[in-house]
């Protein structure tokens, strides 16, 4: 029916408005409705819309005038307080609440159907996937299967297919088939690696029953939710290839990839609060170069943080700016795409959820979060990029194309010269164990089998740091702590982890081992471990879990220190069976730095951005390893970089910065048809732009047709006319000098962001007396004081460390780790986030084998200018 609605927000000419609108209603014969036009659910939201009305507007407060809210009327008012309002008109809120009555529309009425596999004739889903399984299990296995194989898959076949899951296990393994014969490399990986039929299917690469890992972290009787199954693929094309293929398949409408919901946090709230309140643009800039994308109200409230960027607590918006920072952190922002999130549907996707055309080609993105899907029983499959993924692919493809062929699937898991240098620390561009937590770690913990690099990828997480598990593990480790396992019956739970509790799976045993917790209420414990990190949810099931030890005469100070233990780590607990996909990738990638060297660099050049490091530093930590670099030249290099001769790498100009691919391959399909004889040539026969020229004449890629760098330089501000270019017969030299070597430095950053020259350290060391350089300090006495510079690659704030800084500075040998105390990082913040070289002298802090600096005195170092590359902040 139609309704005419009145809203009444005391607004001066508003009795009028509603009279006509009772008139007309009643002359037409039409019901009135009364209701509030809400915006907000509290009065006090009233100042969150004025915020975003403006935003919307481009405006600010001092500027907006009318468009802003008059009063704070449009909250959610009580039916008391709507039957108040509208006391002359009872009939317009009696409406409200019939009309309120009739709509019964609930979100699981959506009708919502997985796609169905389509299976061979006299097949169903189910057969199909156990022939299927029992195929692959005979290829994982051998042909004759042990009993206690069997009795595991049959245990998940049953539960798969009382669930009704065939067809999305039948689908994944379709999918993870599409890659294998495109020549795309794929891991699943997630809580899949628990299931004996993830990996008979070869979803995934860990076997779970040699691992002894458990089922029920990945499915169970009592999970209502489908099956969470992330298929890791090699990020860019090869990945696209994949999801252009899912399209393919479903149809435009009937898939889509998941959207998420980004939220205000602290750098982009005071950024948009800044504008309305119309502060000036510098002092939100600083705020920003300040204090990064990092929160840190555990060392410094948002008032501090305000006043250092130039907002003192005495400026009378500074108080509006604090009251309105809080109401604004978390509330939505905008909308994004997920990284790799993709739903399926059976028909018409778009007749369950909006859809709409993404910004990339080819895409179509659905308008909910990836959790709201999740809930809604909507199937969602993860199709993750990893760069490392795509780095160990190419690694491999130049491996071959060298005839040194390697096969991940048959790697040694006890190469001598990859724990050698997992040992010491020599983790630079490794997946997972690269970061300088890890590399703090490696030498204390001296991983010799595989097992244990399993172990260190799950040691420096959340969890373990925030449960305090990581330094009671190594100290058993090396001996100077007994194991102790709480109870006798967790010893086989615990015994590979010396009785710290590291990984969900572990978490969940310990609930069935000593609380008898069925399947149905480890799931419910498993959901409590969730993403979402309900504390009351936890506490819930924990009090359940104390109370089934407390029936089983468990002696009360063992259950106290459970319980303590699954509290204090399952709210960031970690998946074994992740650890051990994870483990695979880093063991692969630290066995290829180590065996296979210059191509695995080669690989990781042409995957940037990715890890920790830049191309800098990673070409640096070449060079450490005996791979001789050679710059980019026009005469050779392609857009990749590639192995020359043997350990030998020529840069690829998409290291160049701004250089745009297009050119690049106008200019290799000029040069195959032969190769340029001159500059003058090389311009004529090329459509780079003159800032394209400049930079290859700058770096020096153009050195093999020209003197030198200033020469061909030179060429670039030249004006030829075409009849010129084509009759010149003699070549005007240059009456520019040769750079020298420090300005070839300079050109290289400005134009590369790396240099295959001396480091730029090396240039000022003369001028630091006293200053150690970072291989140095490996041999210092601990305790004693140093003083090290270098350039800042990295500036880390965990969220795990209590506010504590890390800096890794690097000079012309490796790599100095720097310690800063949360007094000294606010003492300095200034220096510390915007000065890319650093003099820091403090304690030298040497033992087991890990070597810091604490810092007591923190200094820009001056001396050039030097466009560095960005370093990797506070991620």
């Amino acid at each position: 029916g139609v309704f005419v609605e009145l809203q009444r927000h005391l607004h001066r000419g508003e009795a009028r408005r509603n009279r006509l609108l009772v008139d007309w209603a009643r002359r037409e014969g039409l019901p009135l409705l009364a209701t509030n036009g809400v915006a907000y659910a509290r009065p006090q939201g009233r100042a969150i819309l004025d915020v975003f009305t403006c935003l919307r507007h481009k405006t600010n407060l001092d500027a907006a005038g009318w468009l802003l809210e008059r009063n704070a009327e449009r909250y959610l008012k009580s039916g008391a307080a709507m039957a108040e309002l509208f006391s002359d008109l009872p009939e317009a809120v009696a409406n409200t609440e019939r009309l309120a009555d009739r709509l019964r529309f609930s979100l699981e009425d959506l009708g919502y159907e997985f796609p169905v596999y389509p299976v061979p004739e006299g097949h169903s889903m189910e057969s199909f996937l156990r022939e299927q399984t029992f195929k692959g299990a005979r290829r994982r296995y051998g042909e004759k299967l042990s009993a206690r194989v069997k009795a595991q898959l049959e245990h998940e076949l049953a539960l798969i297919g009382k669930l009704g899951f065939s067809g999305y296990f039948l689908i994944v393994w379709d999918i993870v088939n599409f890659c294998r014969e495109t020549d795309v490399m794929v891991q699943g990986r997630g809580s899949a690696a628990n299931s004996a039929v993830c990996y008979s299917l070869g979803i995934t690469a860990v076997d779970p029953v040699g691992g002894d890992l458990l089922f029920e972290r990945f499915l169970s009787e009592g999970r209502e939710s489908w099956p969470d199954i992330d298929l890791d693929l090699p990020s860019g094309d090869r990945r696209e290839r994949v999801i252009q293929e899912v399209y393919r398949r479903y149809g435009k409408h009937g898939a889509a990839m998941t959207a998420n919901v980004i939220t205000y946090r602290g750098r982009s709230a005071v950024r948009e609060l800044g504008k309305v309140l119309n502060f000036p643009e510098e002092t939100i800039d600083r705020f920003s170069r300040l204090f990064g994308s990092g929160d840190y109200r555990h060392t410094l409230d948002l008032q501090k943080q305000m006043s250092q960027a130039g907002i003192p607590a005495n400026h009378p918006r500074a108080p509006v700016m604090a009251g309105l920072y809080k109401a604004l952190v978390g509330l939505p922002r905008h909308l994004g795409q997920h990284s790799g999130g993709m739903i399926i549907c059976r028909g018409r996707l778009d007749a369950i959820v909006p859809l709409e055309n993404a910004s990339m080609p080819g895409r179509v993105v659905a308008q909910w979060d990836k959790e709201d899907c999740a809930n809604m029983g909507i199937i969602k499959v993860d199709l993750l990029g990893l760069g490392m993924m795509s780095a160990l692919q190419d690694t491999l493809t130049i491996c071959r194309d060298r005839k040194r062929e390697v096969d991940l699937a048959k790697l040694p898991t006890d190469d001598e010269k990859t724990f050698e240098l997992m040992q010491a620390a020599d983790t630079v561009g490794v997946f997972q164990i690269e970061s300088r937590a890890q590399m703090a770690t490696l030498p204390r913990m001296k991983p010799k089998t595989f097992y244990d690099v399993v172990i260190g990828v799950a040691l420096i997480r959340p969890g373990p740091i925030q449960g305090r598990m990581v330094h009671p593990y190594l100290a058993r480790r090396s001996g100077k702590q007994p194991i102790d396992y709480m109870h006798p019956k967790l010893e086989p739970v615990l015994r590979r982890t010396l009785g710290v509790p590291l990984f969900q799976e572990q978490v969940l045993k310990m609930a069935m081992v000593m609380a008898d917790f069925s399947g149905s209420e480890a799931e419910e414990l498993r959901r409590a471990m969730s993403f979402q990190r309900s504390r009351e949810r936890m506490d819930r099931v924990l009090e359940k879990l104390r109370a089934a030890m407390m029936v089983r005469k468990v002696p009360e100070s063992n259950i106290e220190e459970i319980v303590a233990s699954i509290r204090s780590f399952a709210l960031y607990g970690f998946p074994e069976s992740h650890a051990i996909s994870f483990a695979l990738i880093s063991y692969a990638s630290a066995w290829l730095k180590a065996n296979r060297t210059v191509e695995f660099y080669t690989a990781l050049l042409n995957n940037q951005p990715m890890g920790f490091y830049s191309e800098a530093t990673l070409i640096q930590d070449a060079r450490r390893h005996g791979v001789r670099v050679k710059p980019v030249c026009v005469q050779v290099s392609g857009w990749d970089c590639a192995v020359e001769n043997n350990e030998t790498i020529r840069l690829g100009l998409r290291i160049v910065k701004r250089m745009r691919s297009e050119p690049v391959r106008a200019m290799l399909e000029a040069r195959e048809e032969r190769p340029f004889a001159s500059v003058e040539d090389f311009y004529r026969r090329t459509f780079f732009n003159r800032s394209e020229r400049r930079t290859l004449a700058s770096i020096g890629a153009l050195n093999a047709l020209a003197e030198h760098r200033r020469a061909a330089l030179w060429k670039v501000e030249e004006r030829w006319e075409q009849e010129e270019l084509w009759t010149k017969e003699e070549e005007e030299l240059s009456p520019l000098e040769m750079m020298n070597a420090l300005e070839r430095l300079q050109a290289d950053y400005q134009g590369q962001g790396l240099t295959v020259g001396s480091h730029p350290m090396r240039w000022l060391r003369g001028k630091l007396p006293g200053v150690c350089r970072a291989v140095d300090l490996a041999y210092g006495r601990d305790g004693q004081r140093v003083t090290a510079a270098g350039s800042v690659i990295c500036r880390q704030r965990p969220g795990t460390a209590k506010g504590f800084v890390f800096i890794s500075l690097e000079d012309e040998t490796g790599i100095a780790n720097v310690v800063v105390t949360p007094r000294m990082f606010e003492e300095n913040r200034l220096t510390i986030s915007q000065e890319p070289f650093l003099k820091i002298r403090g304690i030298l802090q040497n033992q087991e084998g890990v070597v810091h600096v604490k810092a007591e005195k923190i200094e820009a170092l001056y001396g050039w200018e030097m466009p560095v590359e960005k370093s990797h902040d506070f991620h």
